[in-house]
């Protein structure tokens, strides 16, 4: 006995009794504007590619990215981030089709615009790596490294365009110093103050892209160690936060998000901005993969990483379930 009674005097189960009990006092919550839709849209193909490392993503043809944009909005859901896919033939060392007022991303987020207004949030990756022949995120020097003071002048054409083009926010991912605050002065030298930037802030080289290299087709020759993060650092990252704040970053993200929540916590509990996860192609293809062998609830599995992932502190994540989990929701 104790003065409470009977051992055990506390029964944390009790709160766990029934699906209507869970429910009432669950801490965290899934809402459909927490998620962000990320889609490729590829020139030149009349009907979508299926992506073979991503069951049930494809690379969109205009037509049915603008279907994707509505059913998104229809969804609940927050925003749409896209990538283009240029053809090879229109790749160069300078990935000059990311600049061009008619490559495929600029039509792209055009053709968004004017199907859902201002009604979804529409994104961009503000990066080179999909339209150079070489694969990198920025411009190479005589010795084939990335000079990142020559690529931050292609990133504030980059987004110049994208903001002529229509689009909401920009969002940098080739982790160049200095990108976030040469791109703030970009824009706002031609008067789009309003086009926020979502900063890459932590952005790690990870084995889990390889399905996104598929996605984008991408022609990456070597790898991009010397700019995104490695993996054993968190210390790094927080410098990289005080560097995007400080450069004029509207919201940050944390990219991968799954094998990183200690990293989204930290980053998180230290702002007072919006904070984003990026849920990258391997995660979404080991969970599809688990789930066709039979060795996994998919749903469920589903719902797990994705409330893992907002327990963790992200006000947004990217997902490519977003359409589909913000419908369940």
């Amino acid at each position: 006995m104790t003065a409470y009674g009977s051992f055990p005097g506390a029964r944390p189960r009790r709160l766990r009794t029934t699906p209507a009990m869970r429910r009432m006092v669950a801490e965290t919550r899934l809402h459909p504007a927490d998620l962000i839709l990320p889609a490729f849209v590829r020139e030149g193909i009349s009907e979508p590619v299926p992506i073979s490392a991503m069951p049930g993503v494809v690379q969109h043809t205009r037509d049915t990215l603008r279907k994707a944009a509505v059913e998104a909005r229809e969804a609940g859901v927050a925003g749409i981030m896209l990538f283009g896919v240029p053809d090879d033939a229109n790749k160069d060392a300078l990935g000059t089709a990311g600049t061009d007022p008619d490559g495929i991303l600029q039509v792209a987020i055009r053709d968004v615009k004017a199907e859902v207004g201002d009604e979804l949030v529409i994104m961009s990756d503000l990066c080179l790596d999909e339209y150079t022949d070489h694969g990198h995120c920025g411009v190479l020097d005589a010795d084939g490294r990335v000079d990142n003071d020559a690529t931050l002048e292609r990133y504030a054409e980059m987004a110049q365009v994208q903001a002529d083009a229509g689009v909401h926010v920009v969002g940098p991912s080739g982790m160049m110093d200095g990108q976030v605050g040469v791109i703030r002065d970009a824009l706002d030298t031609i008067g789009k103050e309003d086009v926020a930037i979502l900063a890459y802030t932590a952005k790690y080289s990870s084995a889990f892209y390889g399905p996104f290299r598929e996605a984008v087709g991408s022609s990456l020759r070597g790898d991009r160690k010397t700019y995104q993060q490695d993996p054993a650092n968190l210390r790094e990252s927080m410098r990289e936060l005080a560097l995007d704040l400080e450069e004029g970053a509207d919201m940050v993200m944390v990219k991968p998000a799954g094998p990183y929540l200690d990293v989204l916590a930290k980053v998180a509990e230290s702002v007072d901005v919006p904070v984003a996860a990026y849920q990258i192609s391997g995660e979404y293809a080991m969970v599809e993969a688990a789930a066709e062998k039979g060795w996994i609830d998919r749903d469920k599995a589903i719902a797990e990483t994705l409330l893992g992932i907002k327990r963790a502190g992200a006000d947004m994540i990217l997902t490519y379930w977003a359409t589909e989990v913000a419908r369940g929701l």
